[in-house]
């Protein structure tokens, strides 16, 4: 399975109880991270923050939210990416350098983050964190500039990698992504404020009304004065394709396009590309929903559930015992018998990564009586790990890097398996090619691989916090 990236959001707004809209945007983001949440607020004099390892719903009470007064506020959902999952690497990070402060939540990977940091703490900069994300943060401060468009313009030519950040000082809410816009960024309004969120259906939980997308290399300042815009122009962009396929949610809008339709094209594509006798079509749910009903819809073949997905198996801190971890997919999904045994299935799903997950699937649906399954996928071979930001696997950890499509179907224990070609995934989002990153699929990097940073490499070494706590 992919690992979501982060989800971040931004508000600048005094008619609104500034911590509660924030709480409730972040559940609406909670798919695209699960391992800790956070939140930043201001009244104009000073930042105060609370964040916990965990839920959304766990990080925070309604205490901690009647602590949190201001009319200025950031939020951020973390899968971690770069740095362990722990409590010191929650975010958003607040960094401060002589009468600057700033707090900042980051969607992204930042390739030269460790030269970066070594530069900043040969320059007296401490870090807190092991994350590219209080990198940014310090780089920000240090960098030379007479207001904050400056700095953020000196940095980001700097920063080498993906980042949607929201950003906040005292008395100032900024939003930026990268040059190549890697991850998705909106801008939005709400009560005669501003929202700035990962995706627009964070806007539509709270009530936002959606206004455009944040565009790649773009810088928004909010202040009592307005919005102003500035932007960085590049003649490269890579939006991650993943996006469309699994990471944002279907209700979305990215570059346009609201993701259900493109998935259900991507649905309907597989019909078209792999063709089979079948009594009934289902999407592995919830990702693959939407495919499976165009597959069903181009093919004729019935649409069926034909699995429960639990929905609230997501992360969690109680361990199932050793019959209980033997059981594995099925404390996510619980097969329909009734509805599939004796029939020929098409399962459509959004992706193979290891490989781990989907043979646990099809024996499930053997065991519920399923007689032939026929595994759809929606995205093409990922043979190719990933460097901006999402925690995919490394090269030799990807099935398809390693076994040839009939290797992969024996191995897996279908009777077929077909895979969306790239052209046949390009045509389903139906938007041009240049502006995506393919690089899990052709090994086409829109930066240099070999600056790839790996996940740890700024986690302190033994013999380094034995220096540091004799200091």
């Amino acid at each position: 399975m992919l690992h979501e990236s982060c989800g971040v959001f931004g508000v600048y707004c005094s008619q609104v109880d500034i911590a509660r809209l924030i709480f409730f945007a972040l559940f609406a983001l909670q798919h695209r991270g699960q391992e800790s949440a956070g939140i930043a607020v201001s009244d104009g004099r000073e930042i105060m923050i609370h964040k916990k390892m965990g839920l959304v719903s766990q990080a925070f009470t309604e205490d901690d939210l009647a602590r949190l007064k201001g009319y200025i506020g950031i939020g951020h959902n973390r899968y971690s990416t770069t740095g362990s999952s722990q409590p010191a690497n929650a975010q958003p990070v607040v960094a401060r350098a002589g009468k600057l402060t700033l707090a900042l939540a980051h969607n992204g990977n930042i390739i030269n983050a460790k030269p970066l940091r070594d530069e900043l703490q040969s320059s007296g900069y401490s870090f807190d964190t092991s994350t590219d994300s209080e990198v940014i943060a310090n780089l920000i401060l240090a960098s030379p500039g007479n207001n904050w468009e400056e700095k953020l313009k000196y940095a980001m030519a700097r920063l080498q990698g993906a980042y949607s950040l929201t950003i906040m000082t005292p008395d100032i809410l900024m939003g930026v992504r990268d040059p190549m816009g890697v991850r998705p960024l909106c801008l939005g309004t709400i009560d005669g404020g501003w929202v700035i969120a990962s995706e627009s259906c964070a806007l539509d939980h709270i009530g936002a009304q959606f206004l455009r997308e944040i565009e790649p290399g773009e810088i928004v300042i909010i202040d009592r004065d307005g919005m102003k815009s500035f932007k960085k122009e590049s003649s490269k962009k890579a939006l991650c394709i993943f996006e469309y396929i699994y990471f944002a949610r279907p209700d979305s809008i990215i570059e346009g396009r609201l993701l259900y339709k493109a998935r259900q094209a991507m649905g309907e594509m597989l019909a078209q590309e792999y063709p089979v006798d079948a009594d009934l079509v289902m999407g592995v749910p919830d990702s693959a929903t939407a495919a499976g009903s165009g597959y069903a819809n181009a093919s004729g073949i019935p649409f069926c559930e034909g699995v429960m997905k639990n929905r609230y198996v997501g992360r969690t801190f109680i361990e199932p015992d050793q019959r209980l971890r033997e059981l594995g997919v099925q404390l996510k999904f619980n097969p329909l018998a009734e509805i599939i045994s004796g029939k020929r299935l098409v399962v459509v799903d959004d992706s193979i990564v290891r490989g781990t997950t989907t043979p646990h699937v099809v024996n499930l649906l053997r065991k519920a009586g399923a007689r032939e399954i026929h595994l759809r996928i929606c995205a093409p071979p990922i043979r190719h790990p990933c460097f901006l930001g999402v925690d995919m696997a490394r090269e030799w950890e990807l099935i398809a890097a390693q076994k040839s499509i009939p290797e992969i179907r024996d191995y897996l224990g279908a009777d077929s398996l077909g895979y969306l070609s790239l052209d046949g995934l390009i045509k389903a989002v139906a938007l041009p090619r240049d502006i995506f990153c393919l690089a899990c699929f052709t090994g086409e990097y829109p930066v240099p691989v070999q600056m790839g940073m790996d996940k740890l490499a700024l986690e302190a070494k033994p013999e380094e916090e034995m220096i540091a706590s004799q200091k």
